[in-house]
């Protein structure tokens, strides 16, 4: 059962970083594609490769977390919630296309470290890894405001899968602790939001 998880861990994993997730949802992006400048479009399309990045680490943290979660109820949030943040990934994808942008290439590294992150939470119990879930949302939506500010003003397609992502996260979160996690303290999410710096700066234009 263990290796039937592995194996299909790993091709979420290879599927997850060759750009072939699969959307659920229609992509929230339906207004018409607005003229940039090149400058705008370079802006747009940094932070849009971030929040392809920050889908990827997501896509692993919950991995990690799932297949170490010790309540099959509490498998299944986290295996529904990935499913969500996968159409969030597809459409951080099909954005990037849009702006003739690549993902980052270091995206497997932060996968790999995310899923080790994910399984850390998962193996210090239930209640931390869901209060580990509320976190990371609670710092994802912050991060997200902040985008939506910085998008360049005409950039309607963007802003439209940003503001899409937002709510859903933000309900994961508050999901979460409603399913028994507990809230980390502030200084815990302030340092975490200091570590997710490391992600933003680097992968804006690499």
């Amino acid at each position: 059962m263990v290796v039937d998880e592995l194996i299909l861990g790993f091709d979420k994993a290879l599927r997850t970083l060759t750009g072939q997730a699969q959307s659920n949802r229609p992509n929230p992006a339906q207004a018409g594609e607005a003229p940039l400048s090149a400058a705008e479009q370079r802006h747009a399309a940094g932070l849009m490769r971030i929040n392809h990045t920050g889908e990827v680490c997501a896509q692993a943290l919950y991995d990690g977390q799932a297949l170490f979660a010790r309540d099959a109820e509490v498998r299944a949030k986290l295996e529904h919630a990935a499913q969500e943040e996968q159409d969030h990934l597809a459409w951080c994808a099909e954005r990037l296309t849009e702006l003739d942008a690549q993902p980052s290439v270091l995206n497997p590294v932060f996968y790999g470290a995310s899923f080790a992150v994910g399984a850390a939470a998962a193996l210090l119990g239930d209640r931390v890894s869901l209060g580990f879930v509320e976190a990371t949302e609670d710092q994802v939506c912050r991060h997200l405001d902040e985008h939506l500010e910085r998008l360049p003003i005409a950039d309607q397609r963007s802003r439209d899968v940003l503001k899409e992502m937002r709510a859903d996260e933000e309900r994961h979160g508050a999901e979460a602790l409603a399913a028994g996690g507990d809230e980390f303290p502030q200084g815990v999410k302030r340092a975490m939001r200091l570590l997710a710096r490391v992600m933003t700066e680097t992968t804006y234009r690499v």
